[in-house]
């Protein structure tokens, strides 16, 4: 199909790449190594990183690459890019790891600290996502055609509320959270799900919420944050502010709140939140 936006096919394509780039170390008990922070790190998302880089800077060589296995960039130089890549290579390394299929390659676009669009793509059955703000956004899989998505702003006769939680990430705040949703919107669906698939799940109408009041880093979220916002949906911060990525001395971000733009119990969550 031809995308709203001329570098969405390329980045579309590349993250697949990245993929099969992936794909012959998972299950093989590929040797795992720690980085400073004790996060890990395999072959597999060194791989896709070289990959990722190669083909961006193909691309356009004149927009830099921010990815998590080459993030040691002075933030004095960051803060003069206006454009920039923001690269997750294998965004779920602890399901990677534990054979799950819940990986995904993430690829965002940014501008002035505003997600342009994103790519999300699972290496293990070549589904992707694409979407920006004021673009739209898509579903693909091998051999069909890509089909638009959207949020749902109202939930369906005898239709769950469903939140959407972290495999392995909480704290004390979220779950203060989610009581205060339960007592105001009913009984809440708990779906667990890895990586950046959460945002995806938000984007293509199978769940209402994703607070997020634990770490993530900025390449965890800006590429799915493009789907879902393209999708009709938003990401804030606990002030209700929308979430961007200025060059901070620090890559984590602040805690924040994906939703539909237009839910009827937005003001709720965010008094929740603020509370």
């Amino acid at each position: 199909m031809s995308y709203p936006h001329p570098l969405m096919a390329p980045v579309v394509e590349l993250a697949l790449q990245a993929g099969d780039a992936i794909l012959p170390f998972w299950r093989t008990g590929t040797a795992v190594t720690s980085k400073a922070d004790d996060s890990p790190v395999t072959a597999a998302d060194l791989a896709a990183h070289h990959l990722i880089l190669a083909g961006l800077t193909a691309l356009d060589p004149s927009i830099p690459v921010l990815s998590e296995e080459d993030a040691d960039i002075a933030q004095s130089v960051r803060a003069g890019w206006q454009r920039w890549w923001l690269v997750d290579p294998l965004d779920g390394t602890k399901e990677f790891i534990s054979g799950s299929e819940e990986f995904t390659v993430n690829i965002a676009l940014i501008e002035n600290g505003q997600v342009v669009f994103g790519v999300v793509s699972m290496p293990t059955n070549g589904r992707f996502y694409v979407g920006g703000a004021g673009f739209g956004a898509w579903r693909g899989d091998k051999g069909a055609a890509p089909v638009a998505i959207q949020v749902r702003n109202v939930l369906a006769p005898g239709q769950s509320f469903t939140v959407v939680a972290s495999r392995r990430h909480s704290s004390p705040e979220q779950e203060r959270l989610l009581a205060g949703l339960s007592a105001s919107l009913g009984e809440l669906q708990l779906t667990t799900i890895g990586s950046s698939l959460k945002f995806c799940l938000l984007a293509e109408g199978a769940a209402d919420c994703y607070p997020r009041l634990a770490p993530t880093s900025q390449w965890d979220t800006a590429a799915a944050q493009g789907v879902l916002e393209g999708a009709g949906g938003e990401v804030l911060d606990l002030n209700g502010a929308p979430f961007c990525y200025p060059a901070r001395e620090s890559l984590l971000n602040e805690f924040f709140l994906a939703l539909p733009a237009k839910a009827a119990w937005r003001e709720k969550l965010l008094e929740l939140a603020r509370s």
